[in-house]
Formats: C-alpha cells, sequence, structure tokens
C-alpha cells in the first residue's frame, strides 16, 4: 500500500517544484528606449566665409612734384587739400639766372648769324674766282671750310638758345594733370635742388581702397573676387571693386600683403584717406564644414558620430580636421557627402546604439 502511495504522489511534487522554478525565474528586460540626438546631414563640399577688414581711401597714383633746375623758390601757390587742374601753376623760382642766360644765348646766336652771313660771302667769292680763273682752288677750300663752321656755330646758339628758353619755362611748376594737393615739401625762400618733392599731388583718375591682407585670406582669394567696400561711419556710402595690385613682399613687421581694391564709380563720400570696411567672399576649398559640437575623440585622434540611417545606430568615424574655430570645423577626409553626423549628445554614446533623431539639418 505504501508503495503504490509514493508512486501516486510522485507526479505531484514534480508539478511542485517545476511551479517553484518557474515562479523563481526574473522576466526579460525590456530593450531601452532609443537614445535621441542631434543630426546634421553633410550636404556640400567645401565652405564659403565673408572676411572683414578695415582700410583707407587713397589715390591710384600720386606723384612728387619738383623743378628740374635749381633755384631760389619765391612763391608756391597752392596749399595741402587744394584742387588743382592740368597747366595750373603750382610754384615758381627766382628767374633771375634764367633770363640773363636766355638774353647771353640769344646774344650769341646773333654773332654767329653774323658770321655766317660773312662766311657766305667770302665762299660766293671765292667760288666766282675760281670759275673765272683768277682764284687758287685752295683759297675756296678754305672759304668752303670756314661756311660750314659759321653753319654749325648758328645751329650750337640756336641749341643754347633753347636750352636757355626751356630753363626759364622750368622756373614755374606746373600741374601735370587735375589732382588733389596732399603734402608740401618746400616754403617760398628755400632754395631747392632739382627733383625736390614741392608738393605731392593724388591724381583724379581713380581711388583705391588699400587694406592689409594676411596671408590665409590671400590664399583662399578667388581671382577676381568682388571686394565691396563701405565708408565705416556711414555705411550706406559704398562702392565695388576688384584688385588692382598686390605687394609682391610682406610687410616685416605686420607679416601681411598690401593689397589695393581699384573703386568702380566711387561716390563722393569715399574722399582721400577715409577709413573703409572691406567684405568679400572666400570659398574654403576642400573640406566638409560641421558644427564643432559635433567633434569627440577616438583615442589622440579626433573623430565624429556618424548615424546609420537604416539601422538608426552610430558608429564611431575618425576625420581629419583642416581647421576649425569655435563655431564650426572643415573636416578634409573621414567624410563623405550625404553622411548623418550627430552634433548634440556625442559623450554618452557608444558604438552600435540605437539613436533617435530629432532633426536633420544641412
Amino acid at each position: 500500500m505504501s508503495s503504490v502511495s509514493d508512486e501516486a504522489k510522485r507526479p505531484c511534487l514534480l508539478l511542485a517544484f517545476a511551479a517553484l522554478a518557474a515562479c523563481g525565474e526574473a522576466p526579460p528586460p525590456a530593450a531601452p528606449d532609443p537614445r535621441p540626438v542631434r543630426v546634421v546631414t553633410v550636404e556640400s563640399r567645401g565652405d564659403s566665409t565673408t572676411v572683414s577688414l578695415t582700410g583707407t581711401i587713397q589715390a591710384q597714383t600720386e606723384v612728387n612734384l619738383g623743378f628740374r633746375i635749381d633755384g631760389r623758390m619765391i612763391e608756391r601757390l597752392v596749399n595741402v587739400g587744394d584742387r588743382v587742374t592740368a597747366g595750373q601753376v603750382i610754384a615758381r623760382l627766382d628767374r633771375t639766372n634764367e633770363e640773363n642766360g636766355l638774353r647771353a644765348a640769344r646774344a650769341a646766336l646773333v654773332a654767329a648769324q653774323a658770321q655766317l652771313v660773312e662766311t657766305e660771302a667770302n665762299y660766293d667769292r671765292a667760288r666766282e674766282l675760281l670759275r673765272s680763273g683768277f682764284g687758287t682752288r685752295q683759297r675756296y677750300d678754305q672759304a668752303a671750310q670756314q661756311r660750314q663752321t659759321a653753319r654749325s656755330a648758328v645751329d650750337s646758339a640756336q641749341a643754347q638758345v633753347n636750352i636757355a628758353e626751356n630753363r626759364l619755362s622750368y622756373s614755374e611748376l606746373l600741374a601735370d594733370a587735375p589732382g588733389t594737393v596732399t603734402a608740401r615739401g618746400a616754403e617760398a625762400g628755400e632754395v631747392v635742388a632739382p627733383g625736390r618733392m614741392i608738393v605731392r599731388l593724388a591724381r583724379q583718375d581713380g581711388l583705391d581702397a588699400v587694406f592689409d591682407v594676411p596671408p590665409a585670406v590671400m590664399d583662399r582669394a578667388p581671382p577676381g573676387v568682388i571686394v565691396a567696400v563701405a565708408l565705416t561711419l556711414d555705411p550706406v556710402t559704398r562702392a565695388t571693386g576688384r584688385v588692382r595690385e598686390v605687394s609682391p613682399s610682406a610687410d616685416p613687421v605686420t607679416g601681411t600683403f598690401r593689397v589695393r581694391i581699384g573703386l568702380e564709380d566711387p561716390p563722393a563720400g569715399l574722399r582721400l584717406g577715409s577709413t573703409v570696411t572691406g567684405r568679400m567672399q572666400l570659398q574654403g576649398g576642400a573640406g566638409y564644414a560641421i558644427p564643432a559640437s559635433a567633434l569627440t575623440r577616438q583615442g589622440s585622434a579626433a573623430a565624429v558620430w556618424v548615424v546609420d540611417t537604416a539601422t538608426r545606430t552610430v558608429a564611431l568615424r575618425p576625420v581629419e580636421i583642416l581647421r576649425h574655430d569655435p563655431a564650426r570645423a572643415i573636416i578634409g577626409s573621414g567624410l563623405a557627402a550625404g553622411d548623418v553626423v550627430v552634433t548634440a549628445g556625442v559623450q554618452v554614446l557608444r558604438p552600435g546604439q540605437q539613436v533617435r533623431l530629432l532633426d536633420v539639418q544641412p
């Protein structure tokens, strides 16, 4: 009897143990929610930036006007800021010596011409005597030589008169073109040497906006770039221009290059010496622009989190940074157009983690 009862109890015990084992197992953990992240889509290669520089307005051509002869300057008729016209008298020298030199040259010319008249008459007589047989060949040749010498003396005297007239005209300094006087170099009463600057004239044949440009900006400036120039104190007064001249060497102190922008139809408000602001659009060249917040580290190298749009998982990808600033970074390699890059939440991600895209911005 007891053996039968044990066999009957065994199935009940197995069921009880199975029920207890089932009650002791913990339920499987729920899958974690995808982490929300903000992303951008890499769409185009290269970047474009606007560079702003401060410069001044200068004349395209500035010339130093000076006398071609020496002497004592007795009068200067213009001052700094005066506008002059072509042919206007700028200054005068004492003409006494030049006038005396011209009188002496003219007197020498008259004497040479009188000598020529005499030798011409002697030549004519010697020729007639030789033709009639009463003169000698030697005397004829001598008369011909004297006539030629007298002609040369007249030519020389005439040249001296021309030189004296020129020197007399050089005692007045004339403006060769219209413009504005920007500097003076001598005062009335001074004895000036030839070529000394009496006034500096800014010609009215155009204006330049002059800037000191860093090498990095020069390297990125495309050919024929258009520069917008505006008056710093009045931005409404503006003009546009193109690069006209670039200094071949850098300034030894600042390391910048002097660039002159030729302005097209500048308004009257852009005066000489005015401070202006120039803006131009520069191309970044190779590279992809992404927000600087997308950068993280993979060991010692820079990296970004790239989203697989099919599985919505992230992977850490090393990249090469060409340049960066607090707002963005230019990536040289490691990215391609169309990649979706995480820009917010990069510190808490792990490889293969699923994410939820909050927005996708180019």
